[in-house]
């Protein structure tokens, strides 16, 4: 008989014991924690102005790994965009923009933390653009991410092993967890649809 049983949880980090689980299930588990439920990240940025010694593709990459909070019941659509927009103005003296400096169209997807610098810029520099971010999976990109640490460990029992997945803030971690275990079942039904189907051939 298989069990879950939480050993240890806080805001960014939970292990749990699994009973009765084979090794191959724990570690499609596990992979799936890591970079198999969605998150939001953002995706597409147009720059408006970009006076910065920073080129445009590496702004956007930098905007695309920056962690964004992510509540999956709000968003039932995988198409659903959330658009930011920043704007520096005129910059005086040397300033570190950072993501509190980047507005949210949505009360709920945002930066995990406002203090993730952007770029420097030095006087009479200037940013200036509008980004949209959407749901995807790790096995995308990896700035879709929902955990930084998804880690299996066995016991000395049979078919018993601890998870370890710590979050990148988008999910809470036990979120996390029960979002994987909705999407492992989801793709083990897929593929006995896809045997059957082979069966009747």
């Amino acid at each position: 008989m298989s069990s879950i049983q939480v050993i240890n949880t806080n805001t960014k980090k939970i292990s749990i014991k699994l009973k009765g689980v084979s090794l191959e299930y724990a570690n499609a588990l596990r992979r799936i924690c890591l970079n198999g439920v969605p998150v939001f990240a953002i995706d597409t940025v147009d720059i408006i102005e970009n006076t910065s010694v920073m080129a445009d593709e590496d702004l956007a990459h930098r905007l695309g790994m920056i962690p964004l909070k992510t509540e999956l019941s709000k968003f039932n659509d995988p198409d659903s965009r959330v658009m930011f927009i920043l704007d520096s103005g005129d910059i005086e003296t040397t300033k570190i923009v950072t993501t509190a400096d980047l507005s949210s169209k949505d009360d709920v997807v945002k930066p995990v933390s406002d203090k993730i610098p952007i770029a420097a810029l030095a006087p009479g520099q200037r940013i200036k653009f509008e980004a949209y971010a959407k749901l995807g999976r790790g096995t995308e990109h990896a700035k879709w991410n929902s955990a930084n640490i998804s880690v299996l460990t066995n016991t000395e029992k049979n078919d018993e092993h601890v998870l370890t997945v710590e979050t990148t803030g988008a999910l809470q971690p036990e979120e996390i967890i029960l979002t994987g275990i909705d999407e492992l079942g989801k793709r083990l039904d897929e593929f006995k649809e896809k045997l059957g189907n082979l069966n009747e051939k």
